[in-house]
């Protein structure tokens, strides 16, 4: 497709309130990158833009969508021209997409069908995190399965692995204008699901290490971005909790330049610390769940040149489980 051909155009990350954040700097040059995109193609790069979206659920109310309109039918023209005008775009993946069944006992338990995968990628989502609760929903080798079938659709998962470590490792994303590291975790304790640190797994970083993993980042290179992934807080609550608070404030003070949350499924207080954009939740993206706390969202676009970074808001209304960038969602069904 001609958006993956072109040099990058868009840069956007977990957004949650229609709310403006200034901008945060840093230098650099690149060097190799391990992600998926179209910034990779031997080209002079100048602006890199990222956007970053919330859960992205693929069962229950849905997968009945799906069977309605198709997995197409998912994204909305907005939606569409934002993420096929952006160089990268990641989405937290709220369950596990594979055929292998082996249910974790607990409340919630969710499946996607491997075959959907592409249309994903075709409507230019080029990483989802794994890093939560739900990943795990159809036990480690559904975990294993579902990142082999991200990888096959071409894109990259984030936050799980064959182990802890793996699971927890910093991803380069891009290396131009200058690096960009993801860093996740699942900030919430799994349920009926033991932790065992050599077996595969998601990422479960306490605050303490992801503190110091970001501090190694940021002592190995002092120009370049480092993005911050977690999925924690409560559950359909609208302010972030003063642990979180304080936690944020540690990342950022190890030298994090953006932290994006979500887990709530609502449309939490946002903040700028130092400088620094901290999106404690920014609400579901493709979701079944039709109050209004849950149906109003954002997506947060970064746009990092060489020598800043940039992070905007774009609020966003979900209707039968659609998202709309909010000026056209007078046009949802």
């Amino acid at each position: 497709m001609t958006k993956r051909l072109s040099t990058v155009q868009a840069v956007r990350l977990c957004l949650f309130l229609a709310l403006s954040i200034p901008l945060f700097s840093s230098n650099g040059t690149g060097t190799e990158t391990a992600g998926t995109g179209k910034t990779q193609q031997g080209f002079p790069v100048e602006t890199l833009r990222i956007v970053v979206a919330g859960d992205l659920l693929l069962d229950r109310g849905v997968r009945q969508r799906i069977g309605q309109v198709g997995i197409d039918g998912l994204f909305s023209p907005s939606v569409d021209t934002l993420f096929l005008s952006s160089d990268y775009v990641i989405a937290n993946l709220e369950c596990p997409v594979t055929a292998i069944r082996e249910r974790v006992y607990k409340r919630f338990i969710f499946r996607g069908e491997p075959e959907w995968l592409p249309a994903l990628y075709r409507h230019g989502i080029t990483h989802l995190n794994l890093a939560n609760n739900h990943s795990i929903d159809q036990g480690r080798n559904g975990l294993l399965d579902t990142q082999e079938q991200i990888r096959k659709a071409g894109m990259v998962p984030l936050g799980a692995g064959r182990n802890m470590e793996e699971a927890a490792r910093p991803v380069l994303i891009s290396a131009r204008p200058r690096p960009v590291w993801v860093v996740t975790s699942l900030r919430l304790p799994l349920e009926n699901f033991p932790y065992l640190p050599q077996k595969p797994s998601v990422s479960q970083e306490s605050a303490d290490s992801l503190v110091m993993r970001v501090a190694r980042l940021r002592r190995a290179d002092r120009h370049c971005v480092i993005l911050v992934l977690l999925h924690w807080g409560w559950e359909h609550h609208l302010r972030a909790l003063p642990g979180q608070r304080e936690e944020a404030h540690r990342l950022i003070d190890a030298g994090a330049d953006a932290i994006v949350g979500h887990h709530s499924h609502t449309l939490q207080t946002a903040e700028t610390y130092r400088g620094k954009p901290v999106y404690y939740g920014i609400g579901n993206f493709i979701f079944d769940q039709h109050r209004p706390l849950n149906t109003r969202a954002c997506l947060v676009r970064l746009t990092i040149t060489a020598d800043r970074c940039k992070a905007t808001p774009l609020p966003i209304e979900i209707r039968n489980c659609v998202p709309f960038l909010i000026r056209d969602s007078a046009s949802a069904p």
